[in-house]
């Protein structure tokens, strides 16, 4: 599989891969490279602070708990599935 470097230095991740990989908008991404020229990408976890405002926003009600444990359950599946 080939993906095209833009002139920005930005590269496309193919949809199949950024699936597989659970890469979604905002994941980062930690490249190293190899002594033999390869590039290696591992998609970093997200941590306690991405969590930071999900639970309140200024001039939003607060969602239930319910619905939020809901999202979150949802959001662990999701992932679960994509890196078996």
């Amino acid at each position: 599989m080939f993906s095209t470097v833009s002139e920005k230095g930005q590269l496309t991740l193919p949809k199949r891969i950024r699936d597989q990989m659970g890469i979604v908008p905002g994941s980062r991404l930690e490249l190293q490279l190899g002594l033999d020229g390869t590039l290696q990408v591992r998609v970093q976890a997200r941590g306690s602070a991405s969590l930071f405002g999900l639970l309140s926003k200024p001039g939003q009600a607060a969602l239930p708990l319910e619905q939020l444990d809901g999202a979150v359950t949802a959001s662990v599946q999701s992932r679960s599935k994509v890196h078996r």
